[in-house]
């Protein structure tokens, strides 16, 4: 369902097309929802005064914090009797942050994440398995609306069961999954481990569409090569609507945002500051058609970077880079600012290990220390201390070199470390327990 017209659209069109929706969304939200009058009274802001895009820079953010204070419906603009659906997520602790869609939200939802099945290769023909969680979360009807919109075949098995996963991709015919990386890996350890005798190069699979964590492009290469597909990654978040804010193309060179319905900025994390193009920061959306919940300036804390290249896919949309991390998710060891997809990419770049991993964070009097764990093959796990050892301490060097901190190492046997059929827990913070 690649929309030509707006897909392709020249920049300055489509900031033009952007700042119209603005002064509607913006004014939509002042009128309809008391947190965002006052909010914006308090800071001398009025929809009036939104003349330009970059006017965007002087509206208050809404955070995650807010969300929650006005939970469960305090943020929405439509009565309840408009709204056809909501979602929810929930983080360890506080409320759940809820959003609201209307029939028509629920119509552009859908549309953006045709878009982006469509921006994969993926058609009308196409069988399209869906192994996301089904309920409030929004990935399994995200995509399985999108499915439904392109006109393919839609599977809505949802997460886990991986031997009924496996049998569909050969019963069904199954052409593009739809899950996150870490359960896209699981999959590929449990055929190994459980099923020697299972040919990924048997089923029909293709295409696998991949989101809900950041992940890297060494865990890309993993997952192409141990199941025999191109796989692509697609972004968004609930609190803007979901799957499909953003997705990559065939050239796999960045995701294109759909700019027709989000508005992104970059900003300073620490100061709020509105960086330039192709400078690293947090992204800030602004819905641009959404009814029943405006997010306007919604601080997503996801770090990562906009900019234009002439993409050969013929797209003219801002692209934005794979996220590296979340700002909130950064841990400083020492002084040192790491993310988990750092560790990640250092782990996958040595033979022998898994693309399984866990970051123990401690504290020892006033230091923090922090642990990593990491499985490694059956071959490396069999050998002899001194190999296992040897390979302990190239990733401790590794760790040294490139993100400058020293860590203990500790190897475990494959399959040691939990799975997820969701989101992968990267991270044990144990300093605050």
């Amino acid at each position: 369902m690649f929309s030509r017209d707006i897909e392709t659209m020249p920049e300055k069109k489509m900031k033009e097309l952007q700042l119209e929706r603005l002064k509607w969304s913006v004014r939509h939200a002042y009128d309809n929802v008391p947190f965002y009058k006052k909010k914006y009274d308090e800071a001398g802001f009025h929809p009036d005064q939104l003349k330009s895009l970059d006017d965007m820079r002087r509206v208050p953010f809404l955070t995650k914090q807010d969300m929650r204070d006005n939970y469960p419906y305090g943020l929405f603009a439509v009565p309840l009797n408009k709204v056809v659906r909501v979602h929810a997520s929930s983080g360890t602790t506080g409320n759940a942050t809820v959003v609201g869609y209307t029939k028509n939200d629920v119509e552009v939802f859908a549309e953006v994440v045709a878009r982006s099945l469509s921006a994969y290769g993926a058609t009308e023909n196409d069988i399209i398995q869906v192994a996301y969680g089904y309920g409030l979360f929004t990935g399994g009807l995200g995509l399985h609306y999108g499915s439904e919109k392109l006109g393919a075949i839609t599977v809505p098995v949802s997460g886990g069961n991986t031997p009924r996963q496996l049998m569909l991709f050969k019963d069904f015919g199954t052409t593009v999954f739809c899950s996150t990386p870490s359960y896209a890996l699981n999959i590929a350890d449990y055929i190994e481990k459980n099923m020697p005798d299972y040919r990924i190069e048997d089923t029909k699979l293709r295409i696998g569409v991949f989101g809900a964590e950041p992940w890297t492009e060494a865990m890309r290469n993993e997952i192409e090569k141990r199941l025999k597909i191109d796989a692509y990654d697609i972004y968004g978040l609930s609190e803007v609507i979901g799957p499909g804010v953003s997705c990559e193309c065939s050239e796999k060179s960045g995701l294109h945002v759909f700019e027709d319905h989000f508005y992104v900025e970059i900003i300073n994390p620490e100061t709020g500051e509105v960086l330039p193009e192709g400078e690293e920061g947090e992204i800030v959306y602004t819905s641009l058609t959404k009814e029943a919940f405006p997010g306007i300036r919604y601080r997503s804390r996801d770090i990562t970077r906009l900019y234009h290249d002439g993409c050969k896919c013929g797209r003219t949309l801002v692209k934005m880079d794979k996220v590296s991390g979340r700002s909130d998710d950064m841990l400083i060891i020492r002084g040192v600012n790491i993310f988990p997809s750092q560790v990640e990419t250092v782990l996958m770049e040595i033979e022998g290990t898994e693309p399984h991993y866990q970051i123990i964070v401690d504290r020892q009097g006033s230091l923090d220390d922090i642990e990593v764990m990491v499985e490694v093959n059956e071959k490396i796990f069999s050998d002899e201390i001194k190999v296992m050892n040897t390979l302990s301490k190239k990733i401790n060097d590794k760790f040294r070199s490139v993100l400058g901190i020293n860590a203990k190492v500790t190897l475990v046997e494959p399959q040691t470390i939990p799975r997820s059929e969701g989101k992968a827990v990267r991270v044990v913070d144990r300093r605050n327990k």
